[in-house]
């Protein structure tokens, strides 16, 4: 049974799993019936950040242009260009030996493409969840649904892995961010064209 986390909320991955290694992020959401009749594109998106909270250098940034960090330890498993159906929508798998030790968090979020354009926001996104599962035994090890506290925001921070001594913790961070993928970017210190 996984855990169901709120808002804010942490708890440790590791503490629970001992030799847990390689872990799957699922991002998922619905679009609400009273959208802008133009398909929604939400991208998913890992930031590696060091210990001041931004990459170190721009292959810190996974997603659906580089869907693989060069230490081979975070891989995006590619684009869902309409977010259709159950489950995941995107998923990026985590190899936690593999993470470089300079990397201290890693920042899960999801952009809406070209929201500006199509007049789309997370006010029109329903049921947007990230979850963990083991993929060893695709036992799910906790989800945080998102909730419908947005309204004109484009880009959100769902939750960050991160490090605490030898223990890998997940914090359910629910941000959401005006200006879409290039204010994330600017707030994790990639440079945008």
């Amino acid at each position: 049974m996984p855990v169901c986390l709120t808002k804010g909320q942490k708890i440790s991955l590791t503490k629970g799993n001992p030799g847990l290694k390689n872990v799957v992020i699922g991002l998922g959401w619905d679009v609400n019936q009273y959208d802008t009749g133009g398909d929604f594109d939400l991208d998913a998106a890992a930031f590696l950040l060091t210990e001041g909270g931004r990459v170190s250098r721009q292959e810190d940034f996974v997603f659906y242009g580089n869907l693989t960090h060069p230490s081979e330890s975070v891989k995006h498993l590619g684009d869902n260009l309409t977010g259709a159906g159950d489950g995941d929508d995107e998923q990026i798998k985590v190899d936690l030996a593999k993470v470089p030790d300079s990397i201290t968090k890693i920042a899960f979020t999801a952009t809406i493409y070209e929201a500006e354009a199509r007049r789309q926001n997370f006010g029109q996104v329903n049921n947007a969840f990230i979850r963990i599962y083991n993929e060893a035994n695709g036992e799910e090890l906790l989800r945080y649904d998102l909730g419908e506290d947005f309204s004109i925001e484009t880009a959100v921070v769902f939750g960050e892995l991160y490090k605490n001594g030898a223990e890998w913790k997940f914090n359910a961070v629910g941000n959401g961010f005006q200006g879409g993928l290039a204010a994330l970017c600017a707030n994790y210190g990639v440079e945008v064209e």
